[in-house]
Order: structure tokens, then sequence, then C-alpha cells
């Protein structure tokens, strides 16, 4: 299980057996080069920890724990969350900021503790199999394990295709989940809990005004920023000249004595290309700057097939293309780099939140219009290879104003919907997404910013971005950290009121106001767009011969799950320039890599009617 992850830890490798436990390790060196190597075991040999992540506050827990007389034999931050387990317990997360999958064993009492960070950035996965639990860091681990079985799960299935992956707990894989973000488990004999140790409460202070939230904020960018480039190791900056990534570089190159490294990808096609962004803030900052273009002449194939390895899951994210070759550029000069991720659901960033608002105001339309209109504008408007062109958006707006506004939300960032699933799946009944809203504790009303920011941070942000970068960046042996992700100010953000977040609009409004006269006007005001690739594009030329071969009629039928007619449409409409379906096709391309590589069983025909709980349905009517 070990050997199947060392990609995520290549320096160290170590076992421990206990009386009725295995636990293994792999590490990647990051702080104390010398020392940390794991397991690492208490002084009495009683309790053992092992450890993916890092927490960044360790050598401030580490000075109160010697307070205490704990004494330390190495100075990394695994030995300082160990003893901090045995000095407060389970108490002990709430003292830790970082990001940080954790198993800590303690032999005397047969117990067995798992963590999980605050925002779910390091994964950790479990299989319960009778009374034992098997758990690892990623699911190609718990398929080493011969009680492991690999069958389909059509519920996740169902959700994969509609948002583009699988929202948490639940795995591609029956019987597999995630630990979710900010919970811990115990095990003991056999028994198990969940505990949820965090939460951000989303609670709006209307006393916030925009001078405070402004001071406040900067603070917090400039402290954990600080806190996120302590490293023995070389480390860099991720830069597409964006808002977030250049804010993470001012801050970095404000505290840093030498010029920072800055990573970049580029594009031939103009839909996706943000190089006249990333230059010029490298050049203000006078970093040490490094590029990738990304090509059609770009090995393309042989990566996307590798990425059915890394990935565990498929990933239907068609940006973990570009996150692969960053990431392995990257690797070639540091092992750590800090990201941007974070900030769009902090703050209100994305195209989606607009969108809820013209769609707002579209409903006023009589339905039949609404209708009507996007009739025309699939008969009218012509088919563009850009990324997201003006029919598309046009499109997908119409179609989300005929959904429930909290469905409408989660269509305009997804993928199939529920007719294009029923077409594709014809012995599988399709399911309507309303029940992600129910685990959300005090949501706000429908329609509001605050209800979707807390969706996408509970689900979008852990279960897709997250855990795209993560994988994709380990695979090549890098460690990506997050900065706007400190806890302290995702709590802030929570309690932002609305208006500071988006008015009008006006999106990232406190993030800008900070920003002001740091960053230049054409960086802080540029238009939205995310690391992509030219899905459309690229569909209809480099990337065709490898859609075919792998959702070829023979391989479809192969499945029995989907249809070959169905499939074989969707691919001649989209190369003939009747429909934009990019996206949609990369989902299927690494669906189907992902179930032959790993060999995943689809369940038999009878056992493919998918349905929600008959509460969760009525409340969804």
């Amino acid at each position: 299980m070990t050997a199947s992850i060392m990609h995520r830890g290549p320096d160290q490798q170590g076992c421990f057996w206990g009386s009725t436990i295995a636990l293994g390790a792999v590490r990647l060196k990051i702080i104390d080069l010398e020392g940390g190597e794991q397991p690492i075991h208490s002084d009495d040999g009683r309790t053992t920890i092992v450890y993916n992540g890092e927490i960044y506050n360790f050598a401030e827990v580490r000075d109160e724990l010697e307070s205490l007389g704990h004494k330390f034999h190495s100075h990394c931050d695994t030995e300082v969350a160990l003893k901090a387990f045995l000095q407060w317990d389970t108490a002990c997360f709430s003292r830790f900021r970082g990001m940080f999958a954790m198993a800590i064993w303690a032999e005397d009492t047969h117990r067995l503790v798992l963590c999980r960070d605050r925002m779910g950035i390091k994964p950790l996965y479990i299989r319960h199999t009778g009374s034992d639990i098997i758990f690892a860091s990623e699911l190609k681990a718990l398929f080493e394990h011969p009680k492991v079985t690999r069958t389909l799960d059509l519920t996740a299935l169902q959700d994969y295709l509609s948002l583009n992956y699988v929202p948490g707990p639940r795995t591609l894989v029956t019987g597999i989940e995630k630990l979710p973000p900010g919970y811990f488990l115990e095990w003991r004999d056999g028994v198990t809990t969940q505990t949820r140790w965090w939460k951000s409460t989303f609670a709006p202070d209307s006393r916030l005004d925009k001078q405070t939230a402004t001071e406040e904020l900067d603070r917090l960018l400039r402290d954990a920023v600080k806190e996120h480039l302590v490293s023995d190791v070389p480390l860099g900056i991720w830069a597409s000249g964006g808002l977030d990534s250049s804010t993470l570089l001012h801050y970095a190159a404000e505290l840093s004595t030498t010029p920072v490294k800055t990573f970049s990808i580029a594009f031939e096609s103009k839909s996706c290309d943000e190089s006249k962004y990333f230059r010029q803030i490298a050049e203000i900052y006078g970093t040490e700057h490094h590029e990738f273009e990304l090509r059609p002449k770009t090995e393309l194939a042989p990566a996307i097939e590798e990425l059915a390895f890394y990935s565990d899951e498929p990933g239907a994210d068609a940006g973990a293309l570009p996150v692969w070759f960053l990431s392995k550029m990257s690797r070639k000069h540091v092992t750590v780099a800090l990201s941007g991720e974070g900030g769009d659901e902090l703050f209100g960033g994305y195209l989606t939140y607009r969108a809820n608002n013209l769609a707002r105001s579209a409903r006023r339309v009589p339905r039949a219009l609404r209708r009507t209109a996007l009739k025309a504008a699939h008969r009218l408007l012509p088919v563009s290879d850009a990324k997201i062109g003006f029919e598309y958006k046009v499109k997908r707006m119409l179609e989300g104003t005929l959904l429930h506004p909290d469905e409408a939300h989660l269509y305009w960032n997804g993928s199939f919907s529920p007719a294009q699933k029923r077409d594709l799946m014809p012995g599988v009944t399709s399911q309507r997404l309303l029940h992600l809203y129910a685990p959300l504790e005090g949501a706000a009303r429908i329609g509001s910013l605050n209800r979707y920011l807390q969706l996408d941070q509970q689900y979008y942000l852990p279960d897709d971005l997250l855990y795209k970068v993560d994988r994709m960046s380990m695979a090549h042996s890098l460690e990506v950290r997050p900065p706007l992700l400190d806890h302290r100010i995702v709590e802030f953000a929570a309690r932002l009121p609305e208006s500071l977040k988006m008015n009008g609009s006006s999106q990232k409004v406190i993030l800008k106001n900070v920003m002001k006269g740091k960053l230049p006007e054409n960086i802080l005001n540029r238009k939205k767009s995310g690391l992509d690739i030219p899905a459309h594009e690229w569909f209809r030329g480099p990337l065709l011969p490898l859609l075919e071969e792998t959702l070829s009629p023979a391989a479809v039928r192969a499945t029995g799950l989907f249809s070959p007619v169905m499939v074989a449409k969707l691919i001649s409409d989209h190369k003939e320039k009747r429909i934009n379906a990019g996206y949609q096709l990369w989902g299927l391309l690494t669906l189907f890599l992902w179930l032959k590589r790993w060999n995943i069983e689809v369940p038999p025909i009878e056992t493919r009617t998918v349905r929600l709980p008959s509460e969760v349905f009525a409340a969804a009517n």
C-alpha cells in the first residue's frame, strides 16, 4: 500500500505493526531534512503517528509543549502533532494551522484516531470491512488491499456526470468514503464514531465596515503568506496573473529577501492564454520566472492516460491537464509551491455568482418565452471554439433559468443535464441534486450569495479544486500550499456582509480594496479566467483520435451502462460543430480511461435504479 503512493513521498518510507494494526507512511521532506522519519513513536513507544501535510504554526505549539515538560528529538511538525495529541487528545487539532491528514494509534487502549484538516486540502479515504478499517491518502493504496473490491457506485456516477466531481463523503467506488473536512474519526475495537471538530459559520456582521474589514484582511493575508513561506527546501508561487495568485506574490515578495520563483502555463489558444498578465506581474516583482507553453503538439494523450493512474477517481475538470504540466515544470526547480485556491469561494469571484443574479431577473419573464428564446439560441447562434464563448454562455444561462435556483447554481459549473443523463444511461433513473443543500447548517435564503459560497466551500472546493491540485502536484512529488485557505481568513470571510464580497456586478470587493494601490488596475479588474484547456477546440483536433478510440461503440457497449448511439451522437455533433460538448466529452473520456485502468466492475443491470431517500425527494419537490 505504501509503495503505491511513493510519488507522494519519495524521500522516505516506513511501516509499523502493532497488535491489531499496520501503519505505513511515505515522506516528502520539507521541514527538518535530517530528522522526522515516519512513523514517529511516543517516548514510551505506546503511541504512533503517520502524517501527511504541514502544520505552519508547529514552532509555536512546540514552545508551549516544551513549557509543559515535553522533550523533542526532531525539529519536524510530525513530532509536534504527536505530542500535542498526547497533551490535549483530540482538542489538539483546533490548535493547528495547516493542511493535514493524520492517523494516531494508541496501543494501550487499542484506539485509532484519524483526522483531516479544516478545508479538506489533504485527502483521506476510508473503507470499513466488518469490524476492520482500512484508510489511505489515495484510492490506489486501498486498491492494494485484498479486502477492497472495486465496484462502481452508480449514485456517485450520477453526481459525477452532473457536477464534474463526486461530492463527499461518497467516491465512485462503492464502500469507500472520504473523511469529511474538519472531522476526526475514532475506531476502538471495531466501533467507529465521527466528530466534527471545526466548521465555518456564516454569520455576516453588519457592523463590519469596509475600512475595518480592509485592515483586518490585509493583516490576515500577510500573516498567512508569512507562515506558508516556511520551508527548508526551495519554494515558489504559481502565478496566473489573476487577483488571487498576484495577491500571494505581492506579500511573498514583500516578505522575501531574494527574488521569488514564479511558474505559469501559457497557451497558443487565446481563449485560455493569460501570458500577458503573468508576465506583467512577474516583471513588476522581479521574479525568477518560468513558464511552459501547452500546445496541441504537446504529448497530450500520454499525459491524459497518466492522469487515469494518478487521479484515483476520474477528474471531469479539464483544468487538471494544465495543472499536471505546471506541477511537472515546477518540480524541476522547487519542492513547494503556493497557489491561489479558495479566493473565489471565499469572496465571491466566480461568474456563476453573477449568473445567479441575472437568472433571478430572467425568471420574471414567462417560462414559455424563456423556452422559445433557448430554442432560438440553439438555432441561430453559431458554435465557436472559444473556451466559454458567447453562444455557450447564452445557452447555458437560458437552460439554467428553467431550473430551480439551487439546481441552476450547480448547473452553471456542471456538465450533463438530467435529460442528457437519461439519454446517456437509459437503464438508470436520474436524480435531482437539491439533496446537496441539506447538510448546510443555517444556510442563507435561496438565491443569496452566501448560500452558494457555503455550498461551494462544502463540495466544489475540496472535491474538485483541491482534489485536482493535490493529485496532479503529488504525482510529481510537489507540495502545493493554498494560503488563502488559512482558517482565520475563511472565518473572516464568513463574517463579511455580502456587499463586501459582491456588490452589483463588482466581485471580490474587499479583496480588491485591500490590493488597490498594490497591484495594477488591469490585474485588479481583469475578467475572471480559470486555468483550463481549450476543450472544445482540442476535441475537434489533437484529442479527437484519443476520444474516438476510448469512447468507441465497442468500448461503450462493453460497460453495459451507456448508450453507444447517444455517445456516438455526442461526439459527432461536437465534431461537426453542431454543439460545444468539449467539457462533457472530457468527463466521459477520463471516466472510461479510469474504468479501464483500474478494472472497475460495473454493477449488473438489476441494481441500476438509483434513488434518493423518499424524504429527500419530498423536500426537493
